[in-house]
């Protein structure tokens, strides 16, 4: 999903409003009234269209950042318009609407399919304490849209030769590597730069690049694009994401060898590289391509899931580790095998407003992370409950030492119904993905926190 299209300087705007709602009907002034195929929307309309969803649901995501989305009809294209209000919302009551500097307002036409998925990729971009703090120093307008525009892909940093002298030669030697060892692909992971870089010259291996930032625009000599979040220097844990994530979509096949070239996140220098089997890494797990996904799972949705509980993983929920179990197909196979332990807090709420494609489930996810039970979730992202109790037939499954109760009752769904399950260990943060009874560690035991 390349955001950098919809992200304009004329879009972008110093407020002058203290409280959010000024805030929002200042943003809606600056844009006309548009009539699309489906019809007029006006600004009055939407502005109450906000607000009411405001009662509802939040959009602040942390971080000094408020993402308010709506629908308008169809015909209507993707509309950003984006604010930056210097001294927060004073005049707000909740602490959580004091503290937004930031508005991101995001117009969807009617029917939009990428709709949720739109909203994730600026949530993900938008995690970066980093970027923020970039986009808050920034000292005038003119700077601070061009750090937007940057932020989102849409400017290329400048490198010194000194850097690109030796990244280059990193990018050669990796290709001479996967040649050699007649790799498919080359994985390079993109979050090593602050900005693009090109690829040399790859023909006969594809180049995949794995980011967690919405800058496709910015990199040339790139197949396929992965997207997996990087919450750590833990090379490996990233490295198994995105294999798992481009079985899912395609992009490799179980059979093939790959070369990856990486370096520590943010630091503009490659530092590693490694060639994977995909076969021998996970073993007999994915040995069937068909068998790697459930029919009724989108690959997206595993995509999410797997950047949430990396998460959960890696930094706990309030200083504290926690450990919990996420059952991810058909919910017409699953059901039969559960029980509510409690009241499904997921109950009543649009289907849209508890999917997990939606960035402002995040917290509310971890927030019932540390619920006994299992998160149920449909294939197409839609929270079915959580706090739910698993039943299923007593399978015998060889499970390591240390691995509990949770890690079992993930086995046994697994192989009782056609999903996926994946557990967060509450002991070692340790993150495990079943499928008909296998397992793969995606973060290994004895991982450190940073907690």
């Amino acid at each position: 999903m390349r955001l950098s299209r919809y992200i304009t300087r004329n879009r972008i705007f110093e407020l002058e409003s203290e409280d959010f709602k000024g805030a929002l009907k200042e943003l809606l002034e600056r844009m006309p009234e548009r009539k699309g195929k489906g019809g007029r929307f006006s600004r009055k309309e939407l502005l109450e269209k906000l607000i009411d969803r405001e009662q509802t649901m939040s959009t602040t995501l942390g971080n000094g950042i408020a993402l308010p989305h709506a629908r308008v009809p169809k015909g209507n294209p993707y509309t950003f318009l984006i604010g930056r209000c210097p001294f927060g919302l004073q005049n707000e009551e909740g602490k959580e609407y004091r503290d937004v500097k930031i508005i991101i307002l995001v117009l969807s036409p009617e029917g939009s399919k990428d709709y949720l998925n739109i909203l994730a990729s600026l949530a993900r971009v938008l995690d970066d304490e980093g970027i923020v703090q970039t986009l808050n120093s920034a000292p005038d307008l003119k700077a601070f849209q061009a750090a937007v525009i940057t932020a989102f892909g849409g400017l290329r940093q400048k490198f010194s030769a000194k850097e690109l002298r030796f990244n280059r030669l990193m990018l050669r030697s990796a290709l001479k590597v996967a040649r050699g060892a007649k790799c498919n692909s080359m994985m390079v992971f993109g979050d090593t730069f602050l900005g693009g870089i090109d690829l040399p010259n790859h023909e006969g291996v594809k180049t995949v690049l794995v980011t967690q930032k919405e800058t496709h625009g910015i990199y040339t000599g790139v197949d396929a694009f992965i997207p997996v979040r990087s919450v750590s220097n833990n090379r490996l844990s990233q490295l198994r994401s995105a294999i798992i994530v481009g079985l899912t979509r395609g992009i490799f096949k179980s059979t093939e060898r790959i070369c990856c070239v990486g370096g520590i996140p943010s630091s503009n220098q490659f530092d590693t590289v490694v060639v994977i089997d995909v076969e021998r890494e996970f073993q007999s797990m994915f040995a069937r391509h068909k068998d790697m996904m459930p029919p009724a799972v989108k690959p997206e949705v595993l995509e999410r899931l797997l950047t949430i509980v990396t998460e959960l993983s890696v930094e706990g929920r309030e200083g504290h580790p926690v450990g919990c179990l996420f059952v991810l197909g058909d919910i017409k196979e699953i059901k039969p095998f559960t029980r509510p332990l409690i009241l499904n807090p997921f109950m009543g709420y649009k289907e849209e407003d508890r999917n997990i494609l939606s960035p402002f489930m995040d917290e509310t996810v971890k927030e019932y992370s540390s619920l006994d039970g299992a998160f149920i979730i449909r294939g197409d992202g839609v929270l079915e409950s959580a706090g739910t109790l698993l039943h299923t037939p007593e399978y015998t499954v060889e499970l390591p030492g240390g691995y509990g109760a949770r890690h079992g009752a993930a086995a046994a769904i697994s192989m009782a119904t056609d999903c996926i399950a994946i557990v967060v260990s509450s002991s070692t943060g340790q993150v495990t993905l079943f499928r008909k009874g296998q397992f793969i560690p995606i973060i290994e035991r004895g991982f450190n926190r940073t907690i």
